[in-house]
């Protein structure tokens, strides 16, 4: 018998909860009682995740398809959904979008119990949030999910859809098969998010390259969802001109992302390098940046 969830109310307030590979912060604003419920029906709702997703995890790990039956709960669901969008096109499983879904699951829980004006629960750097009508949120963006540096920040209102933001990359907990540092997205919900970074950090890429290093997934967790595919352990030093290149064409897939209403905006990172687009414009000149025009107040500083 595995060992059981884990839930600590940390000193500054938030609450931790950790199960087997899943680990979010929460932390929600507003009246103290209802803050206090939010929390336990999170803590409640979060010690029957690992086992719902493992029951289910032989169908999730499998490539997506369309027309696939449906999983049966809830998180499954959301998985597959946030997915669909892309399996016919390209390999994509629904565990691509994993861990938005738990964080997007959890959240829902505690609003639909609580009456809060601000929340986010954070999976890993994919993060489901709520604002209340009038509420705002201003998050930081990572360049490398496996550093804490920040190159600039987000700043989300209640009036614009995104609920959601995803970071993959090969540097961060999950394998990929580009080289981008960190790819960041915003959208309507987590999963979505999640499934979309996942897309777009596969599209930064330089098939070939002699100064990357891919091995077979299967190599490194006999047991994932790549199997074979080859995943980015390693990057070389790349000319200016490459960075561009790979870039270019992770930049083309968020482009398409967000015209096909998909994600709101897309942030891409590599080697020092800073890409933004939001709505068709995009900005690459190794500064932060911005992530929208003046009038949507969707800007990184």
């Amino acid at each position: 018998m595995r060992e059981r969830a884990q839930i600590t109310q940390l000193p500054n307030g938030r609450l931790h909860l950790h199960d087997g590979p899943i680990d979010l912060i929460i932390e929600a604003f507003g009246a103290a009682d209802e803050v206090a419920l939010a929390y336990r029906v999170a803590a409640l709702r979060f010690v029957t995740v690992l086992d719902e997703l493992c029951g289910e995890l032989a169908l999730l790990r499998q490539p997506a398809r369309p027309g696939d039956p449906q999983p049966v709960g809830d998180i499954a669901n959301r998985m597959v959904a946030a997915v669909a969008p892309y399996c016919a096109e390209t390999f994509i499983t629904p565990m691509a979008a994993v861990a938005g879904a738990v964080a997007e699951e959890v959240m829902a829980a505690m609003t639909s119990a609580a009456e809060l004006l601000r929340a986010y629960v954070n999976n890993g750097g994919d993060i489901a949030l709520h604002l209340a009508p009038g509420e705002r949120f201003t998050v930081g963006m990572v360049g490398r999910p496996d550093r804490l540096s920040l190159f600039g920040k987000v700043e989300l209102h209640s009036a614009q859809p995104v609920r959601g933001i995803a970071t993959s990359g090969w540097r961060g907990r999950s394998f990929s098969l580009g080289i981008a540092d960190a790819v960041t997205v915003l959208a309507d919900s987590a999963a979505i998010a999640d499934a979309a970074a996942t897309i777009i950090a596969n599209a930064v890429d330089l098939p070939g390259h002699p100064g990357i290093t891919r091995v077979p997934a299967r190599d490194l967790a006999p047991d994932n969802d790549l199997g074979d595919r080859l995943v980015t352990q390693g990057v070389g030093e790349l000319t200016s001109a490459e960075v561009s290149l790979a870039l270019h064409r992770g930049e083309s897939c968020a482009e398409s992302l967000i015209a096909s209403g998909l994600i709101a905006a897309a942030a891409l990172n590599l080697q020092g390098t800073t890409c933004v687009t939001i709505a068709g414009k995009a900005d690459t000149d190794g500064r932060p940046g911005r992530f929208a025009d003046e009038e949507s107040s969707l800007a990184m500083q």
